[in-house]
């Protein structure tokens, strides 16, 4: 029998999510696209083969409808601690129900293709102290895919600089660690540009298609320092 992957999709309050777009975007149109790219975030992964199992873990009501709508399980945060803790959270789950590895995944990277996650998780027995596989968002500087085998590898440690950090930790664990190059997965949508790029793909007559309308007056001041 094969090794059981989970994917754990960590996703923050919505009042709080994407806060970086405040500026172009209404509370409203933010929510709305983060539950958007969280829908087909958990699509994709539902069709990836390789993936057995997938973990949302948030403190939103909202959120927790959607993943059990979806086929998703869920793990509720009382209150956010933050993204490495959600992710903690998410992987010692795994790692207590048996998980062989674990595939750590934002919810803003809808351009993300089934092939590509495939190619992430495939399984290969780890050597004597781990696997970590990486992809790393557009810009080099965050992670857009995280998978640790097992999932206690190395320590998360998601923020600002993420995928420097990622690599480091694992090369000082001596993990094997493999960087892979995926431009679906590192195409998240965390600023103006990216939304320009979300419509382009997948055209305004979509579901995406309210990103179209005209910018609304900032509702919130822009978030620093996140990897979503």
């Amino acid at each position: 029998m094969r090794p059981c992957t989970w994917a754990i999709v960590p996703v923050k309050s919505l009042a709080r999510a994407k806060r970086r777009l405040s500026p172009h975007l209404s509370a409203a149109m933010r929510r709305r696209l983060v539950l958007t790219m969280l829908e087909d975030v958990l699509g994709v992964l539902a069709a990836s083969a390789g993936v057995d199992r997938v973990l949302v873990v948030s403190p939103d009501a909202d959120v927790s409808l959607l993943a059990a709508r979806k086929g998703a399980a869920l793990l509720g945060e009382d209150r956010p601690d933050g993204l490495n803790a959600a992710v903690r959270r998410g992987l010692a789950r795994a790692c207590a129900e048996g998980a062989a590895q674990a595939l750590v995944l934002p919810a803003d990277v809808p351009l993300a293709a089934a092939e590509e996650i495939a190619s992430i998780v495939v399984w290969a027995p780890p050597p004597p102290n781990g696997r970590v596989r990486l992809v790393a968002s557009a810009d080099g500087d965050g992670t857009n895919a995280l998978l640790l085998a097992p999932p206690g590898a190395i320590e998360p440690g998601f923020g600002r600089g993420s995928f420097a950090r990622h690599l480091a930790r694992a090369l000082a664990r001596r993990c094997a660690a493999e960087v892979l190059q995926l431009p679906g997965l590192a195409a998240d949508i965390d600023r103006p540009r990216d939304l320009a790029r979300l419509l382009a793909v997948r055209g305004p007559a979509n579901r995406y298609g309210f990103l179209a309308a005209p910018p609304s007056a900032p509702s919130a001041a822009p978030e620093q320092g996140t990897d979503q």
